[in-house]
């Protein structure tokens, strides 16, 4: 059995209420109860911790995709964005449907395979059917001139789920991998719906990231908005922990950042998003960001990920986040995206952009 976790007292009334919101599977948001609106104003360190707390509770499993665990986290962020009236912009209200099936490696392992068409998983056996859910909403840009450009904002909601146990606790909640990016999407659409920028800004939460990026694979080939108006991509992965080269704590970095003109419009902006300070991680082409790269759309990643010790273990845990650390870096990210919102489209540098695979789409 897994070690329960608890809740710090003072967040037990908000969690209780946020988690009422979630299921073993997403159904319909309207029938969800509404989780009360937060603060006016910056990015509070306390509902940040509410919203982490709920996304890495032991109830969410892990969240490993095509889970019942997967599921109610996307419902729980489907919730959310409705609160704070963001438009629907999935295939079913806000989740977008991602088919795929399990293939059984010949080493023993199981890998999640991405079908062609949602119709694909009717010809798959249903103990092989591995189908779960992108959640996808829309705040619509306030310059009539600009409106029909689109700026997106992403994190992948997956973890990878239950293993061995260690400790007696086997639940890899995943609280900086990557509930801690979720959270700031979340944030980040509760922020610009207070005063929409000109730009349409897309907020994607996506599934599969650690299966392959089956999840950002799906919606580039079947995109909610046109992918040739899509002026730039920013994904939001591990910032729950400062990063002591990236200048500590309220800093983090970005993934290529000299790749095109978005870390020079940071520079300019007097953002503290500064350059990724390990490129030879090659964590570019690691997160999502790298599967919107792919098709042409300028696309990098902001993380504060130090290389800490917990990454992919029982231990990446709530308790260890830093959240005066990442109520900064939301607000970091904040601005950014208000000014790639509001400010020219971002270009490829020379050679920048990096040559799809083979078998890309």
């Amino acid at each position: 059995m897994p070690r329960s976790r608890s809740v710090p007292p003072q967040l037990l009334a908000a969690c209780a209420v946020a988690l009422a919101a979630c299921s073993p599977a997403p159904p319909p948001v309207a029938d969800v109860a509404p989780v009360p609106a937060p603060a006016v104003g910056g990015t509070s360190p306390d509902e940040i911790r509410v919203q982490l707390s709920v996304l890495a509770a032991d109830s969410m499993e892990g969240r490993r995709t095509a889970t019942p665990g997967s599921a109610r986290a996307a419902r729980y962020i489907a919730e959310r964005l409705r609160s704070y009236g963001i438009e629907p912009a999935g295939d079913s209200a806000y989740y977008q449907r991602v088919p795929m099936a399990l293939v059984q490696r010949p080493n023993g392992t199981t890998a999640y395979r991405l079908l062609n068409t949602l119709a694909d998983s009717d010809t798959v056996p249903a103990a092989r059917r591995a189908d779960d859910v992108n959640v996808v909403g829309i705040l619509r840009g306030s310059d009539p001139a600009l409106r029909d450009e689109y700026v997106v904002v992403g994190a992948h909601f997956d973890h990878i789920g239950i293993g061995r146990p260690v400790n007696g606790d086997s639940i890899n909640n995943g609280a900086d991998d990557d509930a801690s990016g979720t959270v700031a999407v979340m944030e980040i659409a509760r922020a610009l719906a207070k005063s929409p920028p000109k730009r349409s800004v897309v907020f994607l939460l996506t599934t599969g990231e650690e299966v392959g990026f089956t999840g950002i694979r799906w919606y580039v080939r079947n995109p909610r908005v046109p992918l040739e108006r899509t002026v730039a991509d920013l994904q939001i992965e591990m910032i729950g922990r400062p990063d002591s080269l990236a200048g500590g704590p309220g800093r983090a970095w970005l993934t290529g950042y000299d790749r095109s003109t978005m870390g020079e419009m940071l520079r300019a902006a007097g953002n503290p998003i500064v350059p990724d300070p390990r490129p030879a991680q090659n964590f570019f082409e690691r997160s999502d960001n790298v599967v919107f790269a792919w098709a042409g759309v300028p696309a990098h990643t902001l993380s504060s990920f130090g290389l800490h010790e917990d990454y992919h273990t029982v231990d990446d845990e709530v308790e260890r986040i830093d959240f005066d650390h990442m109520a900064r870096v939301v607000d970091a990210a904040v601005q950014a995206v208000r000014l790639l919102a509001d400010g020219p489209a971002p270009r490829w540098s020379p050679g920048g952009q990096p040559t799809p695979p083979a078998n890309f789409q």
